[in-house]
């Protein structure tokens, strides 16, 4: 009998170990994965921050010469960077609407349309500066600055 009794309390601490273990292993796979989580959160971020800055870089510095690159201050989309298309009478339009950065490709002289419109990026904010010759594109995501060849006037 006294055997029995020992071999019973040694098989409950087998288990009671092995318990302990699997409670650990467990742990650290959700901590894992809550840490994997995070650094992919951050990385889609960082891609997505990139994106739009680099799509606003490109569309202005994809038509610039003289007198193309403007900054349309008035308007229900206010401020609306204007990159002219040479001769056509076309331009693309980029503007902020609803908390989305907008592109549009219309007739000069026409107001955005967020209908006809391209969706960017999703932000926040959108501010145009024209200071000294550089034009600042301004985000929740970041910022993009150029000096445009065409001078970057703002009427």
């Amino acid at each position: 009998m006294r055997e029995t009794k020992s071999s019973s309390s040694l098989g409950l601490l087998m288990i009671g170990i092995a318990a302990i273990f699997l409670a650990g292993f467990f742990l650290l796979v959700i901590f894992g994965a809550q840490s994997y989580r995070n650094t992919v959160a951050g990385q889609e971020e960082n891609m997505n921050r990139r994106a739009l800055q680099s799509a606003l870089s490109a569309a202005a510095r994809a038509c610039d010469r003289s007198g193309a690159v403007t900054v349309r201050r008035e308007g229900a989309y206010a401020p609306v960077l204007v990159i002219a298309d040479g001769e056509s009478g076309y331009a693309t339009l980029i503007y902020h609407s609803d908390g989305k950065l907008m592109e549009d490709y219309a007739r000069l002289d026409a107001e955005p349309s967020p209908e006809r419109s391209q969706l960017i990026g999703e932000t926040a904010s959108f501010a145009l500066d024209n200071r000294d010759g550089l034009i600042e594109l301004r985000t929740d995501a970041g910022r993009a600055i150029f000096h445009p060849r065409s001078g970057g006037e703002a009427p």
